[in-house]
C-alpha cells in the first residue's frame, strides 16, 4: 500500500512540539542531576561496612530497581496524594519515579566502580593520616568514575528515554505533544518520526562527546 508522507502537518505545529521539548529536557536535567547525586549518595551507602546504613540502600535499591517505572510514575501521582496532605503535579510524580528508579541502578554501578580499585589505594590513604571521606573523594572516586563513565552514560541515555513516560499522566513534553497533533492530524507516523529524530539529535552529539572524553582520560592514565 502506498503511504503519502505528510510532515509539512507536523511542521505547522512546530511551536507545540518545540514547546514540548523544552519540557522533555526540564524533566530530563531534573531527574538526571537528582537522580546521580542520589545514586552516589545510596552506592556509598550500599559500599559501607555499617549495617544501618547498607542494609536500607540495599532495601532501597533492591525495590525501585525491580519494579515498573511506569507503575512508579503513576503511583506517584495517583496514591502518594491520598497519602500525604497536598497535591503532586505531573512534572513532580514523574521526576520522582524516573529520578528514583535510576538512583537504584546508578548506585550499583558506583558501588560496582568503587570496588573495582585497588584495596593498596585504600592502604596508601591510610598510610599517610587521610580519613575515609577524604580516601573517598581524593583517591578513590576520582579514579572509579573514570571507568564507570561507559555505564553512566548509558544511564543517562535511558533517562533520557525514559522522559517520555512522563506523558502518560499527561505532562506535556514531546511525545504527549506528538499524541495531540496525531489526534489533530491523523498522522502518527510523522509525529512520532519527528520525536524520534529529535531524541537522536539529541543524544547523539552528546554521546560522541563521551566517547571523546574516554579516550582522553585514557591517555591520561
Amino acid at each position: 500500500m502506498d503511504y503519502i508522507w505528510d510532515f509539512g502537518s507536523v511542521w505547522d505545529y512546530r511551536a507545540a512540539l518545540w514547546v514540548g521539548l523544552v519540557n522533555t529536557l526540564r524533566i530530563f536535567a531534573i531527574c538526571l542531576v537528582a537522580g546521580l547525586s542520589l545514586g552516589l549518595a545510596i552506592g556509598l551507602a550500599r559500599y559501607s561496612t555499617r549495617r544501618w546504613l547498607r542494609w536500607p540502600a540495599a532495601c532501597f535499591i533492591e525495590f525501585f530497581r525491580n519494579t515498573p517505572v511506569l507503575v512508579q510514575i503513576f503511583w506517584f501521582y495517583f496514591a502518594f496524594p491520598i497519602l500525604a496532605p497536598f497535591e503532586i503535579s505531573a512534572l513532580m510524580a514523574a521526576a520522582l519515579g524516573i529520578t528514583l528508579n535510576s538512583a537504584a541502578f546508578s548506585a550499583e554501578i558506583f558501588r560496582g566502580g568503587i570496588q573495582t580499585i585497588d584495596p593498596g589505594q585504600w592502604e596508601a590513604g591510610r598510610a599517610i593520616g587521610m580519613r575515609y571521606r577524604d580516601i573517598m573523594a581524593r583517591i578513590i572516586l576520582p579514579q572509579a568514575v573514570r571507568r564507570m563513565l561507559p555505564a553512566l552514560t548509558n544511564r543517562g541515555i535511558e533517562i533520557f528515554k525514559m522522559t517520555t513516560l512522563a506523558s502518560a499522566i499527561a505532562y506535556a513534553d514531546v511525545l504527549h505533544q506528538a499524541r495531540l497533533i496525531a489526534s489533530v492530524n491523523f498522522n502518527p507516523i510523522e509525529a512520532y518520526t519527528v520525536v524520534a529524530l529529535a531524541f537522536f539529535v539529541i543524544l547523539y552529539p552528546i554521546v560522541r562527546a563521551t566517547y571523546v572524553l574516554e579516550r582522553r582520560l585514557a591517555k591520561g592514565d
